[in-house]
């Protein structure tokens, strides 16, 4: 392979840019232990060097979905505290407790599971009682906290577990002003109470995401869990631009030119013909389509910048590939093509897909497939 050939697609990510983001998000919750959260391989960035740049720029804990996210990192060799929430019955419980993981336990039948892995691996487990406090996805319904912690402490004066933590997720953060924001602080601050009169002693109580730890202080409490901001995506386009946070998005998407034509007026473009060039012109054919992870929802409304202006995709994504019409300029076939970055070239950005694919930013780079390779810069940490 030659090594100095153009890449058909490539995702570059700036990992000066995700620790200079996490410097930003500990100065936005001074009190508190950050977390970073790199779940579905960190957001589509790479879960191994980001979870290194995380680290470096002081986040204290890791967080991942599934066991599997975790023990990898740990396979990776990556030491300190690293959290996994999304069980399922017959999860790997001893692994996790072997590779000294905190796992999360919402309800009986996950805590009788890890109580008999940590018997089983002769070593007790970290385990965080997460309580529902109104997300309606996984945690413990106010009604079953109390034999939940009952159940917990009991494991734990049999030195099987170790509590580590309580903690509850927010539906509404990105909503400012909504109301179950305040209902679920609130609500968690009734289970955590009731769970350390009854003896519980957490080490990090923790709700707050990514919207919360940019707007919200009162939910700060001991530890906040960043995933996306990490990653120089904000939130939410109602709460403010990665800018006003002080972010930078990490990710820039490109492709090279694959082809460019010169083609008549009134000729169909992709399938179905859903664009049909309005007079003679330039066409460019760009080497990544939905098995890629573009949205084929942005048929027809995807920005691609070349040659220093915004393209639109030109009738439909396929799946390999999509199309835009050049108008009559002639970039040469290997020119870069950019989907998206952090803006300042005059690129679009996560976001602008987002928009125009109907969806979110965090859809958008998540959903970037394998066949495009992850090309990590700015390993080393400055200074």
């Amino acid at each position: 392979m030659n090594e100095t050939a153009p890449l058909r697609a490539r995702a570059e990510i700036d990992l000066a840019a995700l620790r200079a983001n996490v410097r930003t998000l500990r100065a936005h919750a001074p009190s508190a232990a950050l977390m970073a959260v790199v779940k579905s391989d960190a957001y589509g960035h790479g879960a191994v060097p980001c979870a290194r740049a995380a680290l470096e720029a002081g986040a204290t804990w890791l967080g991942t979905a599934t066991p599997e996210e975790a023990l990898a990192l740990r396979a990776a060799g990556i030491p300190g505290r690293v959290m996994c929430w999304l069980w399922t019955p017959g999860g790997p419980w001893r692994e996790a407790v072997e590779a000294d993981l905190d796992v999360s336990v919402s309800g009986m039948w996950a805590l009788r599971e890890v109580v008999a892995a940590a018997a089983a691996a002769g070593v007790p487990a970290r385990v965080q009682l997460k309580a529902d406090t109104g997300l309606g996805r996984s945690g413990c319904q106010p009604a079953d906290w109390p034999e939940l912690v009952g159940e917990a402490l009991r494991a734990e004066a049999g030195g099987r577990i170790r509590i580590t933590g309580l903690w509850s997720h927010l539906a509404c953060a990105d909503e400012p002003g909504h109301p179950s924001v305040r209902a679920q602080l609130d609500l968690f601050r009734e289970m955590v109470t009731y769970a350390e009169e009854q003896g519980v002693r957490p080490e990090v109580r923790h709700i707050a995401n990514s919207p919360a730890t940019l707007t919200l202080p009162e939910s700060h409490f001991d530890l906040v869990r960043t995933g996306i901001a990490v990653y120089g995506i904000s939130p939410s386009p109602e709460i403010g631009t990665p800018a006003d946070f002080g972010l930078r998005p990490v990710m820039t998407l490109s492709a090279s030119l694959a082809l460019v034509k010169h083609v008549p007026g009134g000729h169909g473009v992709s399938y179905g013909h859903h664009y049909v060039t309005p007079g003679p012109t330039t066409l460019g054919l760009i080497p990544v389509g939905y098995a890629d992870g573009i949205p084929r929802h942005a048929s027809g409304t995807g920005p691609v910048l070349v040659g220093g202006k915004w393209r639109t995709v030109a009738g439909r994504v396929a799946m390999d590939q999509f199309v835009v019409d050049l108008g009559g300029d002639e970039p040469a076939p290997g020119s870069e093509a950019v989907l998206f970055g952090p803006g300042d070239r005059g690129e679009p950005t996560a976001e602008d897909w987002a928009r125009a694919a109907g969806t979110i930013a965090y859809e958008i780079v998540t959903r970037i497939g394998t066949r495009v390779p992850r090309v990590h810069v700015n390993r080393e940490q400055d200074g």
